[in-house]
């Protein structure tokens, strides 16, 4: 009997009702003789990642002191095992995949919902069975069961696996190496935040630092320009001259050389005036949703993909795949979206009298579409019921995927847009107008509140000129200055990391790297990597508005130069990465070369650092804003320098003059016990504990801890 294996609880349900009803079990669903399964299946789900790489210390027990003596950590062999957090649902799918004939991979179509299958897979001892791949980029009934009739096999999907194990253990050598690298050697220096360091998310928080660092050093300088404003028979208007002046005397030089007055006569020399027009908006991929809910309803990226997932999955199903980058569909979803016009016009209120039902290369294009298409609604329907039923932000974030579905079918948006010349004894001004003709598809979608910015940069409605018509004109020079960059929303975050090419100068080779892999991390990854900037305190979001923190800055200012803080040189790992894919590079290859260049980086960084200054000003302000939630009080003097204390920490137990040298450390838990304060105090007061019962050793013993030579020992006396 066939094991289906899916991604999570939810996709699994989805799955379960295209096919007829089975019986449940605990962490399964008993599939029943069906025209898919003649002699049925059994469905199993992961809870995410099953199966995890070790840590540093069940590779060597001395790596697990940070310690720049063991770095780099490079183990020969990569090992999983399984979650500790997740391991009763493993014993759950090992057992069925064991007793498997045939596994059918139906997590999610991507790279790590390959690596989530087979990492499992592999840790049962399955790896020998058969396997087919379900590949669908909706949970509709119709879809799953059309998805299982035509399984792939599973063998063409095993090099997404390898790319995904690639990129898996390449950043644990970055992520263990160079935090603790970093952390030590700033901690030598007095910063007593540990530093978190990655190859996609150190790039990304070195561009956002120098955003911040152009606008705190962008010195502002005055200029001067010449506006006029004109009145005629027919109405008011503005205009301007080209050209900036350096001084106020410099522009009105140009008013004294012409013999202009503050009370001056005008003439319309040219009136111009286009027809134009916008075509509707490309479909959603999710970093555009991203930009958009996060402009218009100012939700966080991450708070967009849960929507969105939630959208997609059980029990909602009201949108296909969420986490993909393209804007464009095939033919076939094309041909059920227009099917369902109208009733999507039902959903959202919004009625109109399609303009085409042909397939623009706009939005439909088969060979723009690989492993998934745009974000679009399903063939379900939901009734008005159903739509009140919504969260707020659900509906909000549906209804703007149905409409850009409706936007594909509706008219061109159409406007005049007007260019006026009014000449002033031979200075010219230019006024440029706008009258919206049609709205089209604009009138699907209600704006955002604008921004003054926004309000400014809108053109007026000039009124009926024609050339030949005098002016009164009163021209006058207005002072401006030049502003400065604005920072960078969380929205813009997800844009920035996509587009990150153009910020990195002439390096032509590098921007087109950038621009084939679409920047740092991917669709799926990018909210994280902004989640994960916020949670090591690196950046503060506030009103929307992205903010470096001073412990952020102290890492920009230290990986400065070094290929940690290029996005070109993650851009080109994530090439790497796909070539790996592909079937045109090694798995093995990457991670070696990531493992040279760890060791290239600890051997060429504390140098580095020694350049880097860190006033002792600013040291008791950075300290100020770390969160160890694991200290604790003072539980005893330190029985080593005799000077500190020894404190709880995460892990261990440790001496608070650790930066004076004093290397005393206690594990917290031993041979499955954890070890009280009270045993610690017991420890280096007396230099034993009293007998603790129920060490798990090859049998369970019982024995006193004794201090001996700075080292912990069993005592069995």
């Amino acid at each position: 009997m066939p094991v289906i294996l899916a991604e999570k609880p939810s996709q699994a349900q989805a799955y379960a009702e295209a096919f007829p009803k089975g019986k449940k079990g605990e962490g399964y669903i008993v599939i029943p003789a069906c025209s898919v399964f003649p002699q049925g299946a059994t469905l199993t789900w992961a809870i995410g990642h099953l199966v995890e790489l070790r840590a540093p210390a069940e590779y060597d027990p001395a790596w697990k002191r940070w310690n720049l003596r063991q770095l780099p950590m490079l183990p020969d062999t990569f090992e999983f095992k399984t979650s500790y957090k997740t391991r009763k649902q493993f014993q759950v799918v090992r057992r069925l995949l064991k007793e498997a004939d045939e596994i059918i991979i139906a997590t999610d179509c991507d790279r790590e919902g390959e690596n989530i299958a087979r990492s499992i897979i592999r840790q049962a001892g399955a790896s020998h069975k058969p396997t087919k791949r379900l590949w669908i980029n909706s949970l509709e009934k119709e879809e799953v069961y059309k998805g299982f009739m035509k399984l792939q096999e599973g063998k063409s999907y095993e090099r997404l696996y390898d790319e995904a194990q690639a990129r898996q253990v390449s950043d644990w050598l970055v992520g263990m190496n160079a935090s603790r690298l970093y952390t030590l050697l700033l901690q030598k220096k007095g910063i007593e935040h540990v530093f978190s360091v990655g190859r996609v998310q150190t790039p990304t928080l070195r561009l956002i630092y120098e955003r911040q660092k152009e606008i705190e050093n962008f010195v502002s300088e005055p200029f001067f320009e010449l506006t006029a404003t004109f009145k005629t028979e027919t109405g008011t208007y503005t205009g301007k001259a080209k050209g900036h002046f350096k001084t106020k005397e410099e522009a009105q030089q140009q008013f004294i050389e012409r013999n202009i007055e503050k009370k001056d006569n005008g003439v319309v020399t040219k009136v111009k005036v286009t027809k134009k027009r916008e075509k509707p908006p490309k479909l959603h991929s999710l970093s555009t949703l991203q930009s958009l809910a996060n402009k218009k309803y100012k939700y966080s990226p991450s708070k967009t993909l849960e929507v969105v997932q939630s959208l997609y999955d059980q029990p909602l199903k009201l949108i296909t795949y969420p986490r993909t980058d393209t804007q464009y569909i095939t033919k076939n979803e094309f041909a059920y979206v227009k099917k369902n016009i109208s009733p999507y016009q039902h959903v959202t209120g919004d009625h109109f009298e399609p303009a085409s039902f042909h397939p623009s290369k706009r939005y439909v294009d088969d060979n723009k579409v690989k492993e998934h298409y745009a974000i679009i609604p399903t063939k379900k329907i939901p009734t008005v019921a159903d739509v009140q039923k919504l969260r707020t932000d659900q509906k909000n974030i549906y209804f703007e995927i149905v409409k850009s579905v409706l936007a594909m079918f509706h008219f061109d948006y159409e406007y005049e847009e007007t260019l006026v010349t009014t000449d002033v004894k031979g200075l010219s001004f230019h006024s440029k107008g706008k009258v919206e003709t049609a709205k089209g598809w604009k009138q699907l979608f209600s704006q955002a509140k604008k921004s003054q910015k926004e309000k400014q940069q809108q053109l007026p409605s000039l009124p009926q000129l024609r050339e030949g018509m005098e002016a009164a004109a009163f021209p006058e020079v207005v002072e401006d200055k030049t502003k400065p960059p604005k920072p960078y929303t969380e929205g813009q975050l997800i844009n920035m990391m996509k587009t990150c090419g153009r910020l990195i100068g002439d390096d032509e080779e590098a921007k087109a790297t950038l621009k084939e892999v679409e920047g740092l991390g991917t669709e799926a990854t990018r909210s994280g990597i902004i989640n994960t900037l916020i949670r090591q305190e690196y950046i503060q979001v506030e009103k929307n508005v992205v903010r470096v923190t001073k412990k952020g800055e102290i890492l920009c200012r230290a990986v400065e130069g070094t290929l940690l803080s290029k996005p070109e040189m993650t851009a080109k790992w994530e090439l790497f990465l796909r070539k790996i894919g592909e079937g045109d590079a090694e798995k093995d290859t990457f991670i070696r070369n990531t493992a040279a260049f760890m060791s290239k980086l600890v051997e060429t960084v504390p140098k580095d650092m020694e350049q880097l200054e860190i006033s002792r000003e600013m040291i008791p302000d950075i300290n100020k804003g770390r969160k160890d939630k694991y200290a604790t009080k003072p539980i005893v003097r330190c029985p080593a320098c005799k000077e500190g204390v020894i404190i709880q920490q995460k892990t261990f137990y440790g001496c608070s003059h650790y930066k004076k040298g004093c290397t005393l450390t206690f594990n917290r838990r031993i041979l499955g016990k954890n070890i009280t304060p009270a045993q610690i105090r017991l420890l280096c007061e007396k230099g034993e504990t009293r007998v603790i019962k129920g060490f798990k050793g090859k049998r369970p013993f019982d024995a006193k801890l004794v201090l001996r030579n700075g080292k912990v020992e069993f005592s069995f006396s």
